[in-house]
């Protein structure tokens, strides 16, 4: 396990025993929006943002395959969603939930977008880029910092990809 991750799980830890909201039950409406991948043969990944208050404004899962288009990530979807809902590319003091941890495109709109917090579920050992492979988030030379959760329902998100991909595999 590399030290970031590490140090995520007793920052986590430590965020958990002091949260009155870990996010589990956000994290459990973005395997169910993840699931909804499955229909368009897309990667089951789910997102969904909440604003401010707490209250979900936008949601997405993988569109790649339906949608023809490489940008057509979870956690894309979403963020242009709440854009529109905004009419403002900046969600200063949102939240983004996602059942995997975010590619490097998907992290540097997370910066862009200037989202306060992320929470995600399954590490992404071969294209993650919030603490597996790159740290694009907190890479002390990015203008933006965004307080990263990770690990949040972490086995029942990487159950639903490990059986998505043990099943296309067939």
């Amino acid at each position: 396990m590399p030290l970031l991750r590490e140090l995520d799980l007793a920052n986590n830890l430590q965020i958990y025993m002091n949260s009155h909201k870990p996010y589990e039950l956000e994290m459990g409406q973005a395997i169910d929006i993840a699931k909804s991948a499955l229909a368009t043969q897309d990667v089951p990944v789910g997102a969904l943002i909440l604003n401010e208050v707490g209250q979900v404004i936008a949601t997405g899962f993988n569109r790649r395959e339906i949608d023809s288009d490489a940008t057509a990530h979870a956690e894309i979807v979403a963020i242009r969603e709440a854009n529109k809902l905004n009419n403002n590319w900046r969600l200063d003091g949102h939240t983004l939930v996602v059942t995997l941890e975010p590619c490097a495109m998907c992290a540097g709109a997370i910066a862009q977008a200037r989202i306060k917090t992320l929470v995600f579920g399954a590490w992404d050992e071969k294209a993650g880029a919030v603490g597996s492979v790159w740290d694009v988030l907190r890479d002390p030379r990015s203008p933006h910092r965004t307080e990263v959760i990770s690990g949040i329902s972490e086995e029942e998100c990487a159950t639903l990809l490990n059986d998505f991909f043990l099943n296309f595999r067939k």
